[in-house]
């Protein structure tokens, strides 16, 4: 049952609890999780797979998740899939919780899981018409309430409206590994790569691992001296939270990686943090991408992909040709066809490229895996580069060339 008012958030003495967004719509429903109240900005995930992923993703952090799909929870919880060591979403809303869970890898039901991490969250009928009035009005915030936190609906739409937005909010330190620490190369080692960690997750550098990168992660602090201190032959930037025109540490560590010429690959908010690097601004989409079915297409070959996304910011850059940046010309490598969207940008004479969306996808799709193999392609060119703005032109455009073969690396299973 939906409601715009009400006296108190209640159902007829049964366990209740209340979603109540920013505008003042009000869903009712029982608890999932944990009971008790929490706060963040109100976004929809369109995946059917994955939610163990999608909550312990740091990408996450602060805000409330509701998942489309009718049906979480069907596959229990495992050891196995967590992308990070805590679930990090502020809060769950699902339509029809599993009543019982199956799988042989599954060690805990996931609502006991919530339970155990503190997630408060919510069990609502009306997931069709959250995510539509979400489609409608945008991301805003909102707040979960349940047991002992409910109270007049009045009352807690104040306590949502005085909860922290997420424009201006710099949350990459929240999230971000308190001490550097290294994921060794699987196989004989072949490449050094510094991971700045801005919300990682674990499937990243495991990706990078199976190509016989040695990464050393480094906290979301890192300085371009830290960074380049390492002497590594790639850096990679990764997902996280928050607003990008917040983040100038991470923006200025870059542009000291990019003076260096060091070859460069970044995804998600490590893609908005190089085109504040380049001098192109960001902005908040109306309601974001968060799913793994967004088509986003390589301008330079016209091949679509198939790509998983968590973003509600994008960087603003001219789609028409190339543009002019401190480090050489850019272009906008890849688009969403959906809305346009810029999904990807490249520097055309320096090694340097990125993508806004998740090519290590631990619950799938695996369309943009390459893009890992081209990153290597990008390192091993720029080894033996000449010395100049021309030998590094060579390299991109070289290591720019749609990867042979992607590895067979085990992508279409969990490891």
């Amino acid at each position: 049952m939906n409601e715009r008012t009400g006296a108190r958030a209640e159902a007829d003495g049964a366990r209740a609890a209340v979603l109540v967004l920013e505008d003042g719509r009000v869903f009712h429903g029982t608890p999932y999780g944990a009971e008790g109240e929490t706060f963040g900005e109100m976004v929809f995930n369109t995946g059917m797979t994955g939610y163990q992923e999608t909550l312990t993703d740091p990408s996450y952090h602060r805000q409330i998740v509701a998942m489309t799909a009718p049906h979480i929870g069907n596959t229990g919880v495992n050891d196995e899939d967590p992308e990070s060591g805590r679930v990090w979403v502020a809060g769950y809303v699902v339509r029809e919780p599993a009543r019982v869970h199956s799988s042989w890898r599954a060690t805990r039901s996931l609502d006991d899981y919530l339970v155990s991490q503190g997630v408060v969250g919510i069990a609502v009928p009306g997931t069709r018409a959250l995510t539509r009035h979400l489609r409608e009005r945008g991301a805003m915030r909102a707040g979960i309430f349940s047991g002992e936190a409910l109270a007049p609906v009045e009352e807690l739409l104040e306590r949502v409206r005085r909860s922290p937005a997420m424009e201006g909010a710099d949350l990459a330190g929240q999230v971000s590994c308190a001490e550097p620490y290294t994921v060794p190369a699987i196989g004989a080692r072949k490449y050094t790569v510094v991971a700045v960690d801005l919300g990682i997750k674990a499937m990243t550098p495991h990706r990078m691992a199976e190509r016989g990168c040695e990464v050393h992660v480094l906290p979301a602090t890192a300085t371009a001296a830290d960074i380049l201190a390492l002497d590594p032959d790639g850096v990679f930037f990764s997902n996280g939270p928050g607003d990008p025109a917040a983040a100038d540490g991470p923006v200025a560590a870059l542009r000291g990686v990019l003076e260096a010429g060091k070859p460069f690959f970044g995804i998600c908010f490590g893609n908005q943090i190089f085109g504040r690097a380049l001098g192109l601004g960001t902005y908040k989409l109306r309601y974001g991408h968060r799913g793994v079915n967004q088509p986003v297409q390589d301008r330079r070959t016209g091949r679509v992909e198939i790509s998983a996304h968590n973003h509600g910011f994008a960087v603003r850059a001219p789609l028409d040709g190339p543009f002019d940046t401190p480090y050489g010309r850019a272009e906008v490598s890849h688009v969403n066809l959906n809305d346009d969207c810029v999904e990807g940008l490249r520097l055309i004479d320096r090694p340097a490229f990125s993508v806004q969306y998740h090519p290590e996808a631990a619950a799938g799709p695996h369309d943009s895996a390459g893009l890992f193999d081209r990153f290597c392609a990008l390192m091993e060119q720029s080894r033996g580069r000449g010395s100049g703005a021309a030998g590094e032109g060579r390299a991109v455009r070289a290591a720019s060339e749609e990867p042979s073969a992607t590895m067979n690396t085990g992508e279409n299973e969990r490891a």
